[in-house]
């Protein structure tokens, strides 16, 4: 290979080096008779200076071989910047057309065009990281399995399409006229059945599908970390994955956490929180006023009957402009009204604020221990609604006054969920994690009695208001898991039609197991500090699930459809 060095490895222990560089002409600068070169690979940017004069433009792809000299004006901005290379022969390898946007960082164009030039974009310092650390993340990720005895297997990309969860990608069989495989949402099944077939410790970082509406933090495919243990409960899987992030964080960010991460329930999460992936990064702790206002003679706190009213304390005097964002945000989750009361000098303002009697003011600066200028953000629904509402709103205050710590990684444990949630669309309960988790032991005998109270022994790791993984202890049981398919409506030629070879598997003997997926895309576009997930896919898809880059998905032949048997109306 003719390359002696890269573009961001001379420096000035390089000085008096003959050298061959390659990559491409990021800027082109003229100063009299010496022209100057800033030429870029994925290792950085070395600056070159020609005394002839030449033909080249930006992003055209170059050889040059020179001698490293000492810079007369060090740039320390990067890691080169005390070299330059003095160019003695200049060779094109390829000529480049005027890019549609600039490569460069905060390029001021639109993500379409960025996602149709992916492979430009992807010249960018900030992507070209992002998918090192990516890189570097599944190095640690894979390494760390390795030496803690877990086998890595792959599991079928073509399954079966089984109910429950989100909707599947469908692949119609050739074959096997009028059947279609179905693309994993998971190797959940695949993977119990690894731990029948006696592995003991599994892992695998696998591609997984969801015909799901998209958001910043959900690609239709996605990476996860998959793993499952036999013979385990939920506190081996819980420390093997803390252990794993800790490493993680170390490795990628060089941020040092210790074990033992905090754990809350998930009817407290809700109740402090709004939410079930709380950002704990900043403060604004919900509180259930009700009791305090029973009194009350204000109007929106009055015939309350089953709603509740929930409160934030915000440390600022929330402007207008903000309080219009903060009520837009509420109508977006469901309540209309936001009421709010401002405390500036022992003064009180607001729609709400101006309204209180002095019990209750003294009664508002106790309960959220008020010492400075500050905005009550008030919301009137029923306890779950309110809780969502709060919860939106929470983030968003985080938002406009930059509460969350973009340094700093807060991880938790999210345990004791429900085991059922109910389906408004189906107007039934469905399993809220699949119908695979199992019942936490004190509900075994009601589970399917008291829906609505039982709860999972099913946990969540959220990282800075995400949530980046959910596991469980696995049903292995025949008797339970015929209860659970019941609850959720499935009937037996149902469950024999979808899982019966499945289930026909737990005849011959099973270890208990439990385990847990992380979703990688979802972590690195944290540990990065982009702002979409996007940034750090590869080849992602747009907000509406088109890859701008090749226009898929795409018709296809007709002569295609006729040879599978499908025609379209």
């Amino acid at each position: 290979m003719r390359r002696t060095h890269t573009c961001g490895e001379l420096n000035s222990k390089s000085v008096n080096k003959e050298v061959v560089l390659q990559g491409w002409v990021s800027k082109v600068r003229k100063m009299g008779a010496m022209n100057f070169i800033d030429l870029r690979d994925q290792y950085g940017i070395t600056q070159l200076i020609i005394k002839d004069s030449i033909e080249v433009k930006t992003e055209y792809v170059i050889e040059v071989e020179g001698k490293v000299i000492k810079r007369k004006s060090i740039n320390n901005n990067i890691s080169t910047g005390e070299i330059e290379v003095e160019v003695m022969k200049i060779t094109i390898i390829n000529k480049s057309e005027l890019t549609p946007f600039e490569i460069k960082d905060d390029v001021q164009t639109s993500d379409d065009t960025r996602m149709k030039y992916r492979y430009l974009d992807i010249r960018r310092p900030s992507i070209t990281n992002n998918l090192i650390l990516r890189s570097k993340m599944n190095n640690v990720i894979r390494n760390y399995f390795v030496k803690n005895n877990f086998i890595e297997i792959e599991t079928p990309i073509f399954g079966k399409s089984t109910p429950e969860g989100a909707r599947d990608f469908l692949v119609p069989s050739r074959v096997n006229k009028h059947h279609f495989y179905a693309l994993p949402q998971s190797p959940q099944l695949y993977k119990q059945l690894f731990m029948i077939g006696g592995i003991d410790r599994y892992f695998q970082i696998v591609k997984c599908f969801r015909d799901e509406d998209l958001r910043i933090d959900r690609q239709p495919e996605f990476t996860q970390l998959d793993m499952e243990m036999s013979f385990a409960k939920k506190e081996d899987v819980m420390e093997v994955i803390e252990e794993l992030l800790i490493e993680i964080l170390n490795e990628v960010k060089g941020v040092k956490l210790t074990k033992g991460f905090k754990q809350i329930s998930w009817d407290e999460a809700i109740d402090k929180y709004g939410i079930d992936k709380p950002d704990l990064r900043f403060g604004l702790e919900i509180k259930t006023i009700t009791e305090m206002f029973k009194n009350t003679e204000i109007p929106l706190f009055t015939k309350l009957d089953k709603k509740v009213i929930r409160a934030i304390s915000v440390d600022e005097l929330v402007g207008k402009k903000e309080l219009e964002k903060l009520t837009e945000t509420a109508k977006q989750n469901g309540t209309n009204i936001l009421g709010f009361a401002k405390f500036d000098n022992n003064t009180w303002s607001g729609s709400i604020g101006g309204k209180l009697n002095e019990s209750e003011k003294d009664g508002l600066v106790k309960t959220f221990g008020i010492k400075k200028s500050s905005t009550i953000l008030f919301v009137v629904d029923e306890y779950y609604k309110a809780s969502k509402v709060m919860g939106a709103l929470r983030n968003e205050v985080a938002k406009l006054y930059n509460l969350a710590d973009s340094t700093k990684f807060e991880l938790l444990w999210v345990v004791d969920f429900p085991l059922y949630e109910y389906s408004e669309e189906d107007k039934r309960f469905v399993a809220a994690h699949h119908p695979f988790t199992m019942p936490r032991e004190e509900y075994l005998e009601t589970f399917d009695k008291d829906m609505v109270n039982a709860k999972a022994a099913a946990y969540d790791i959220v990282m800075n208001g995400f949530e980046i993984g959910g596991g469980s202890q696995r049903i292995t049981d025949k008797d339970i898991q015929s209860r659970m398919f019941k609850s959720v409506g499935l009937s037996e030629q149902q469950v024999k039609n979808n899982f019966g070879w499945f289930v026909d598997a737990y005849n011959y003997g099973a270890p208990y197991h439990a385990g847990l997926a992380l979703g990688l895309d979802r972590i690195i576009m944290i540990l990065t500090g982009a702002e979409n997930i996007r940034d750090v896919i590869a080849f992602p898809k747009n907000s509406s699930g088109i890859d701008m880059m090749n226009n898929s998905p795409s018709k296809v032949d007709e002569s295609q459809l006729n040879e599978l048997n499908i025609k379209l109306k």
